[in-house]
């Protein structure tokens, strides 16, 4: 199984902590964000990690050399200033041949999420992980649940529809990988690929009754968009085991 980190973005709600440096290499309890997602990984029945670069493309390297915890590597993401999700997903469309999972550069999680989606029945080509919380903000990505079958995911979906959350993270098996590939590939050829998220080709494959979901309330998460989100991520990590290795 392999592991695509899409890690291209700069974190501009973060700023001044990522004026000169991307979303990923944000400390948080002495530890980059993309550590402690790979330190998680490692933990998982896992092959490989490609990590997406883009902005300060060279850091992301830098923070790649110094960690053995898992074979990892980078691929750079040329156009990320002039692109979205979706075109990163583009970039590394050659890297989704056999079994793969693309995560949030920005999600911050337990091993035990990934170890369940993993470990999740094979009933549809791609598999989301969802979340469930009491109300749901403009800034979620909300998703449409009917049994385990992922109807809708997008931030702009009617509330009184919605019942759930993506966390950024998903499972390509089966023929999911030539699916998604096949999707992003036709979307990139319109004139609003470059600004579309990559969860755009999720919902419209989800339309087409081609995604089930794997429900992981109650497992520890956090998104991290701003400072708000940093202080919330400090306060997660802290109660994995003490804040130390996890």
């Amino acid at each position: 199984m392999k592991v695509i980190i899409l890690s291209a973005g700069q974190g501009r709600r973060l700023l001044p902590l990522t004026a000169g440096m991307p979303k990923c290499g944000v400390e948080i309890c002495g530890r980059s964000l993309l550590e402690w997602q790979l330190r998680e990984i490692a933990q998982c029945d896992v092959d490989e990690v490609v990590v997406v670069s883009g902005f300060h493309a060279e850091y992301v390297d830098e923070l790649v050399e110094r960690m053995d915890m898992v074979p990892v590597r980078t691929l750079h993401n040329p156009f990320y200033d002039a692109s979205d999700n979706l075109g990163t997903c583009w970039v590394a469309r050659h890297e989704m041949q056999g079994d793969f999972i693309i995560l949030n550069g920005d999600t911050l999680f337990e091993s035990g999420i990934m170890q369940k989606l993993l470990a999740s029945e094979v009933d549809a080509p791609i598999t989301l992980v969802t979340d469930r919380k009491g109300d749901y903000d403009e800034d979620d990505m909300k998703v449409v649940v009917e049994g385990n079958r992922l109807q809708r995911v997008g931030k702009r979906l009617a509330l009184d529809t919605v019942n759930g959350e993506s966390i950024g993270m998903m499972v390509f098996r089966d023929g999911g990988p030539e699916l998604f590939v096949r999707t992003i590939e036709g979307l990139m050829r319109t004139d609003r690929g470059l600004k579309m998220w990559y969860l755009s080709a999720i919902d419209g494959l989800a339309q087409e009754g081609q995604v089930s979901t794997c429900d992981i309330h109650g497992l520890s998460w956090c998104e991290i968009d701003d400072r708000g989100d940093l202080d919330n991520a400090a306060n997660v990590v802290s109660a994995w085991n003490g804040g130390e290795d996890s």
